[in-house]
C-alpha cells in the first residue's frame, strides 16, 4: 500500500517551481557515475536521478515523505558533481534545497545528533560560540577519548571535535609601498575558529603585496549550512547581515579562502551587489606583486585534495597549482577523482557518519598510497573531517590550507 501524502508532501506539491525544475531532468543517467553516494553501493535511489525522481513524486503528490525516502534524500552530500556534468543543465542544487525546505519538519527515523545540537550547527552564531567553547577548553584533544562513554546520539559530536588549531606564526613579510587599497577577507563562522591559521596566512600574503585587509568584527556567515538544510528564510537573513557588514565598510572585493563558502557568497549574499566575490588563490595568481614575492624551498611531497566545491562551484584549480608552484622543490601529488567527495559536506559528516566515514576512508587510503609529507585542502570542513580521520588512524600527516604553506615559506 502506498503511504498517504502528509503535510510535507502537500508543501512540495504546492511548489510549482520545484515541479518545473524536476521536469527538466530527462533521466539520461550521465550524472550517476559521478555521484559519491551511488559510488558506494550502486543504489539507484542514492543517485541524483533517483533523488530527482523522489522529488518529482513529492510534487505530484503520489509519494509520501516516509523515513526511507527521507534517508535517500538526506544522504545526498550536495557536492553538485552531478550538476557539473548534466547536459540538460538541471539545477540540482535548487531542487535539493526546495525539497529539503518542504521536508524540514518531517520526522526522521534515526537522527545521528540530538535535535537541538543539529539546530545549533545550522545557526551561525550558535555554531561559532560552540566552536569557540570547544577550542578554548581544548575539547578536541581529550573528549574523543571518552566518546564511547557517551549516549549514542552524543558520541559522533564528541568523536568529530577537531583539535584546537595552532597559532599562526609567520616571518615578517617585506613592507609593500605605496599601499594599494583595501580588500575584504571573508572569515566565516566555524572557519573563524578552526581556520584561523588560514585567515592569518591570507592576511599575511595580502599585506605582503600591499593591501590593507578588512575582516568583519562580528560573526559573518554565507548561510550555506542553513540553506542546504532547507532553512531558506534563516539563510536569507544571515546573508543580509553579512552583506550589510561588508557594504558598511565600503568594500568592493571580498576574497574567500574556504571553497565551501564561495558559492553561497557569490550567488546568495552578494548576488545583486556591486561587491565582487573572488577566490583568494585566483586573486593572488593574477597579481604581479605576488609574482614578485620569493618563497623558500621546501623539498617535500604534498598531496592536494580539491574539495567538491572547489571543483564544481569555484573553479580556480589551475590558480591553486600556480601559486603552490612558486614554492621551489615542492612536489604536488594529485589524488584520484573518485570518490570526488571526502564526506565532509558542511555538517554532513556529523549527521551521516556511516556514509561520511566510508568516503573519508577511501580518500585517506588514496592519500596514503602517495606517501606524502603534507595533505593540503582548500575547505575547512574537509580539513576537519580528513584531519579527524588521520587522528583516528594515528597517522601524523599534517593537514593544512595551501595559503598556510605559502605564508610559512614566504621569504624575507
Amino acid at each position: 500500500m502506498i503511504p498517504m501524502p502528509d503535510a510535507s508532501t502537500a508543501r512540495a506539491a504546492t511548489d510549482p517551481q520545484l515541479a518545473r525544475l524536476t521536469d527538466q531532468c530527462v533521466m539520461c543517467g550521465l550524472c550517476v557515475p559521478h555521484c559519491p553516494t551511488y559510488h558506494l553501493d550502486a543504489i539507484e535511489a542514492e543517485s541524483p536521478r533517483g533523488r530527482i525522481a523522489l522529488a518529482r513524486a513529492l510534487t505530484l503528490g503520489t509519494l509520501a515523505a516516509t523515513p526511507k525516502m527521507l534517508d535517500h534524500l538526506d544522504h545526498c552530500l550536495g557536492c553538485l558533481s552531478c550538476q557539473k556534468v548534466c547536459p540538460s543543465q538541471v539545477d540540482y542544487d535548487e531542487i535539493l534545497v526546495r525539497t529539503r525546505a518542504a521536508l524540514a519538519d518531517a520526522p526522521r527515523a534515526n537522527e545521528a545528533l540530538p535535535g537541538f545540537v543539529g539546530r545549533t550547527l545550522r545557526d551561525p552564531v550558535r555554531a561559532t560560540l560552540l566552536a569557540r567553547l570547544a577550542s578554548f577548553t581544548h575539547a578536541g584533544q581529550w573528549l574523543p577519548r571518552f566518546a564511547h562513554l557517551l549516549p549514542r546520539r552524543w558520541r559522533r559530536l564528541a568523536q568529530a571535535l577537531p583539535a584546537r588549531p595552532r597559532s599562526a606564526r609567520f616571518t615578517t613579510a617585506p613592507a609593500a609601498a605605496p599601499r594599494r587599497g583595501r580588500i575584504g577577507l571573508f572569515r566565516g563562522c566555524v572557519a573563524s575558529v578552526y581556520d584561523r591559521d588560514t585567515l592569518a596566512a591570507a592576511q599575511h600574503l595580502l599585506e605582503a603585496i600591499g593591501y590593507e585587509v578588512f575582516l568583519a568584527a562580528s560573526t559573518t556567515c554565507c548561510g550555506a549550512l542553513e540553506r542546504h538544510h532547507g532553512a531558506v528564510t534563516a539563510a536569507a537573513q544571515t546573508a543580509a547581515a553579512t552583506r550589510a557588514a561588508f557594504e558598511a565598510a565600503g568594500i568592493d572585493t571580498v576574497l574567500v579562502a574556504a571553497s565551501g563558502c564561495h558559492g553561497d557568497l557569490r550567488d546568495q549574499v552578494f548576488n545583486s551587489s556591486t561587491i565582487h566575490v573572488v577566490d583568494v588563490h585566483a586573486f593572488l595568481a593574477a597579481d604581479p606583486a605576488f609574482a614578485a614575492l620569493r618563497f623558500r624551498a621546501l623539498p617535500q611531497r604534498a598531496a592536494l585534495h580539491l574539495p567538491c566545491t572547489q571543483i564544481n562551484v569555484v573553479g580556480a584549480v589551475k590558480e591553486i597549482h600556480s601559486v603552490l608552484a612558486r614554492i621551489p622543490e615542492l612536489t604536488l601529488l594529485a589524488l584520484p577523482a573518485q570518490p570526488r567527495c571526502c564526506g565532509a559536506a558542511g555538517s554532513y559528516f556529523l549527521e551521516q557518519p556511516e556514509f561520511a566515514d566510508r568516503l573519508r576512508d577511501e580518500k585517506l587510503d588514496q592519500a596514503a598510497a602517495l606517501a606524502p609529507d603534507l595533505l593540503l585542502t582548500t575547505n575547512i570542513g574537509c580539513r576537519i573531517h580528513l584531519g579527524n580521520g588521520l587522528r583516528d588512524r594515528a597517522q601524523p600527516l599534517r593537514t593544512l590550507h595551501p595559503l598556510v604553506l605559502l605564508a610559512e615559506q614566504l621569504g624575507d
